[in-house]
């Protein structure tokens, strides 16, 4: 019996290499040979057994998939490597981890809960909108929002020419000029609570991701890391598919 075939780019994110999106781009550079052939598309299916080879480097055999907790400080980028020099996330993680990559990204100054994973197309599965898992956030800002302000959030608004999704808001007190509430929001764009309190005329000054659907920041340090057990990780997922299929 033949091992079972998969396309290229989810082999390749499956062991760890780097995204399916980032494969698909490799390949298109033709950085990508199978078995001595350079690919030139990421439909190309292939088995595991097969020489899978990026930049003339043989991948490592997909790993089983683990996923970590990251209590992420302020000051650091989330990326594999930043051109300006400043230091990483992964500059910042235990020596002795499995090559990592991050589920979606915190801005510089944002702390709190950033998901890491060996598993590239579970990292870009857990990304995608459609997922639906929702984000919460503890967020101090310069102002205090209205109720027609949280009404407004919530319903959904567009800001410099970006539509942003329903984004529920709690204020919890204020203190001084400064206002600490709770948002929550299911989208995840690029700078989107900043831009959405911006919007409202409030300058967001402390930033900190507590949860990320199921997983939970809790107590954990800065700058700690903690694995979630296997059994833990395909019963959450598990439990967040059956929700899916009975709303």
């Amino acid at each position: 019996m033949s091992a079972p075939k998969e396309r290229i780019a989810k082999i390749i994110a499956r062991a760890g290499v780097c995204s399916r999106r980032d494969a698909e781009r490799l390949i298109g550079e033709g950085r990508v040979t199978v078995n001595g052939q350079v690919l030139e598309t990421p439909a190309f299916l292939v088995a595991v057994s097969d020489d899978i080879r990026v930049d003339g480097k043989t991948i490592p055999r997909p790993d089983t998939t683990r996923l970590f907790l990251y209590h992420k400080p302020a000051g650091l980028v989330t990326t594999a490597r930043d051109e300006q020099g400043r230091a990483t996330v992964f500059d910042d993680l235990p020596s002795d981890l499995p090559r990592l990559i991050s589920v979606g990204r915190l801005d510089l100054n944002t702390e709190g809960l950033l998901l890491l994973t060996n598993d590239g197309a579970l990292s870009r599965y857990l990304e995608l909108p459609s997922t639906g898992w929702e984000r919460l956030y503890r967020v101090r800002a310069y102002g205090t929002p209205s109720e027609s302000d949280i009404e407004a959030l919530g319903a959904g608004i567009t800001y410099k020419g970006v539509h942003y999704g329903p984004v529920r808001v709690t204020l919890d007190r204020g203190r001084g000029d400064n206002s600490w509430m709770t948002i929550s929001l299911h989208e995840g764009k690029n700078r989107e609570i900043r831009n959405v309190m911006e919007s409202i005329g409030l300058r967001v000054n402390r930033l900190i991701r507590v949860s990320y659907g199921p997983f939970i920041l809790g107590d954990l340090p800065p700058g700690a890391v903690v694995e979630i057990k296997a059994a833990e990780l395909y019963k959450k997922l598990a439990d967040f598919f059956r929700q899916q299929r009975l709303s």
